[in-house]
């Protein structure tokens, strides 16, 4: 037994000279249009537009400011102004709370100054994870104050849509932005100064109702929810029923109610040149040539 010990050869367990990559659960994101997956990095470097479908998934506001500025250039303005509670509405001042929390202290806007492709603008993109975008007082003060300075300084203005309408726990505060702002913004279009609005999904109510349809030029990104009410309530009102494709962005455009549909990788190049244009400037490349 003992020889035979001597002859058996002992067996070591191996070990793997391979490490099994895995990639985690949550690295995969899938479109909600076609059901597409891929890695979230992927769709991040698209701008959240699916490669497969191109429909394109909501991005926040920090992103637009990203796209829309110039690296370096955003200076936020009015960034302590604070929604309040003068109505005293039930569980209004809890879901500020928790709205901040959420969508950051900048309420339902971001405002700011910004140079873009060396222009310098004023620039406001509303901020859709603070309690849906919808328009306070906050809302109002804030593009009144911006469209105040455009028009003070002489700079274009860029407004960016993303909204469920007015705040109701405001109630006839709230609605009284959207003539305060109209009133603002009709001073840019009587000394010529260029508005630009985009409109994102969705783009409802109030807003809808006021200043993201008041554009020199209107644009919107591909399949974009824009409209007053909700479909529901106009199919009840008028009792018939609704079009293929009702609300979206590519009907507004077919009906003549917005001046184009731009996919969001073309956003920053095609604002660009509509600036220089209503601004009487050559597009930066010929001009850079000529000097």
């Amino acid at each position: 037994m003992a020889v035979m010990a001597w002859f058996k050869k002992e067996r070591k367990p191996r070990t793997s000279q391979r490490e099994r990559l895995e990639i985690p659960p949550d690295a995969w994101e899938k479109c909600d249009g076609c059901g597409h997956i891929d890695l979230r990095e992927k769709f991040e470097k698209a701008l959240n537009v699916c490669p497969e479908c191109g429909r394109h998934r909501r991005i926040g506001a920090e992103d637009y400011i990203e796209l829309l500025t110039d690296p370096g250039s955003w200076r936020e303005l009015w960034p302590d102004l604070r929604s309040v509670d003068p109505l005293q509405f039930e569980q209004y001042a809890e879901r500020l709370a928790s709205a901040r929390k959420k969508g950051g202290d900048a309420d339902a806007i971001y405002t700011g100054s910004a140079r873009l492709d060396r222009l310098p603008i004023g620039l406001g993109v509303m901020n859709f994870a603070f309690m849906g975008g919808s328009m306070g007082s906050v809302v109002g003060e804030k593009i009144t104050r911006l469209a105040r300075r455009s028009h003070e300084k002489k700079l274009p203005m860029i407004l960016i849509s993303a909204s469920g309408g007015a705040r109701m726990q405001e109630g006839v505060l709230s609605l009284m932005q959207m003539a305060k702002t109209s009133a603002a913004i009709a001073m840019l279009h009587r000394d010529c100064i260029p508005f630009v609005s985009i409109l994102t999904d969705p783009t409802t109510g109030g807003v809808s109702a006021s200043y993201a349809m008041q554009g020199d030029v209107i644009l919107a990104e591909p399949g974009a929810l824009i409209g007053f009410a909700g479909q529901r309530v106009i199919k009840q009102t008028i009792g018939q029923d609704l079009p293929d494709g009702f609300q979206t962005a590519e009907f507004l455009l077919e009906h003549g109610q917005i001046d184009d549909v731009v996919p969001r990788g073309s956003l920053r190049d095609t604002t660009t040149r509509l600036l220089r244009h209503m601004q009487g400037q050559r597009p930066h490349v010929e001009h850079a040539e000529l000097s």
